[in-house]
């Protein structure tokens, strides 16, 4: 649909396929009791059934014998048409082997999208993103994303080949990257913000936070979420859980429609 007014069921359509899925939480965590197998199963499979069209994964998410790769190949091979997901190389490790070892434990003849993750502000990404798009050139790869950058290091990897997402920390409580979420609006290039829900380290207690939630009837975490969804067109979010209830509590975000002044006093925050 092009511009003009959009329904509120277009709107929430339109949302649904950018409330995806983090996989990171799926074999367990450190500190943490071992998730069940099976339970983890039922949660990515459960993750599919509500809509999530986007899952971020990585071979590198693991704990013990527990792999969000290989849950996810139990849980959703062969995958629906529609689902993209997405994993990276992380800092330090070889692309194509990285990239092969999780063609082999998605059971997957090619990657909707690989990052390549960078390990530090100042780390030059240009040879190791030239080898992603080569990879892409073999049909190994269908889409080049950077994860954890700059934008230095992002406009670096432009100069390379076509970047089709950015994958950064984002949220309403730490918004320190929306001159760059601004950016990937205007270039249409897809913003996936990971840690939206604080990662853990930021206790969802502020008041306009939990004033704009008691006014919704909702969670302080459902109304990060709908600001989030609200914030960018292009900005896709990856809440990650273990937990079915978890997860259709962060699925519910999706019935949230925030007003100017909700945005407004959410905007101040971080």
């Amino acid at each position: 649909m092009g511009g003009g007014f959009r329904s509120g069921a277009d709107r929430r359509a339109g949302a649904r396929r950018r409330l995806g899925f983090g996989a990171m939480r799926l074999p367990g965590m450190p500190g943490r009791h071992p998730v069940d197998h099976t339970t983890a199963v039922a949660v990515a499979r459960r993750a599919v059934e509500l809509g999530v069209a986007h899952i971020d994964t990585a071979a590198f998410y693991t704990r013990g014998s527990s792999s969000a790769n290989e849950i996810l190949r139990r849980a959703l091979r062969p995958y629906p048409d529609g689902l993209t997901v997405a994993t990276k190389v992380g800092p330090g490790q070889d692309v194509r082997a990285a990239v092969e070892q999780n063609l082999g434990e998605l059971g997957l003849d090619a990657l909707d999208l690989v990052y390549v993750q960078a390990g530090r502000p100042g780390e030059a990404l240009a040879e190791r993103f030239a080898r992603l798009a080569e990879l892409r050139a073999k049909g190994l790869v269908r889409n080049l994303g950077v994860a954890d950058v700059t934008r230095a290091q992002f406009d670096e990897a432009r100069t390379v080949a076509p970047v089709s997402a950015v994958q950064n920390r984002f949220g309403v409580l730490d918004q320190s990257d929306a001159s760059l979420v601004d950016e990937c609006a205007r270039a249409g290039v897809t913003y996936v913000a990971h840690s939206s829900l604080g990662g853990g380290r930021i206790r969802f207690t502020d008041d306009g936070l939990r004033r704009v939630a008691l006014r919704h009837g909702a969670t302080v975490y459902q109304v990060a979420l709908a600001w989030g969804l609200a914030r960018s067109p292009t900005l896709v979010q990856i809440p990650g859980t273990a937990s079915l209830t978890h997860l259709e509590q962060n699925m519910a975000a999706l019935r949230l429609e925030l007003d100017d002044h909700d945005m407004a006093t959410l905007e101040r925050l971080a």
